[in-house]
């Protein structure tokens, strides 16, 4: 009891003054959710720092693996960027081959360009939210996150600044984390005020 009570205090100093502790408890793990936390259905448990379940890997792209995951559809998109231009140097050597076979491979061309394209927009989605510490269910519920509701789209609440946000992208501490809390909202409106010579030269963005 005396756990659970230091965690609630914990988490209620993360969140905006006025908060319901409704909207903090999962309604599946019955666990009090720290910002940034999502319960995942698929894998049937909360993650911190949620992003999205992928499909693909079988499991949650969070706090600990989102690094990880950015650098596997960097790894993709240069794998798919090889195997286009080898397709492409096939299809100029002078081989007598069936039509169909040329058919065929302009097909399996148009297919692989069509991925590459998806691949690199992908990266260049996650690399846009890892400089402003943001994630994609943040970006796609925005509106019904209650915590983000009336905070201007163009201010990103839990930025630290380019050059930290890379920092914590890239070195997440593999034993322990760190909970971010909610910035008050005097925060916010400074951060919604247009930038001025006297910010660029201080690099307010880094």
């Amino acid at each position: 009891m005396s756990s659970s009570s230091s965690w609630l205090h914990q988490i209620v100093d993360l969140y905006p003054p006025g908060s319901s502790n409704r909207d903090w408890t999962c309604q599946y793990c019955k666990i009090i959710q720290p910002p940034r936390t999502r319960h995942c259905h698929d894998c049937d448990k909360c993650v911190l720092q949620f992003d999205h379940h992928c499909v693909w890997l079988g499991t949650c792209i969070g706090k600990k693996n989102h690094c990880r995951f950015w650098w596997y559809i960097f790894e993709e998109s240069i794998l798919s960027t090889w195997t286009v231009a080898l397709y492409i140097e096939s299809l100029h050597l002078d081989i007598e081959k069936v039509w169909w076979k040329d058919f065929i491979g302009v097909i399996l061309l148009a297919v692989l360009i069509f991925i590459l394209m998806f691949l690199l927009l992908l990266l260049m989605f996650h690399t846009y939210i890892a400089l402003t510490n943001q994630t994609t269910y943040e970006v796609a519920r925005r509106k019904r996150i209650f915590y983000l509701r009336g905070i201007p789209d163009r201010v990103h609440p839990f930025s630290k600044g380019i050059c930290r946000n890379i920092y914590d992208f890239c070195f997440t501490r593999e034993n322990g984390f760190v909970l971010e809390a909610v910035p008050p909202i005097e925060e916010l409106e400074a951060r919604a005020a247009p930038y001025t010579c006297r910010d660029l030269f201080c690099c307010r963005c880094c």
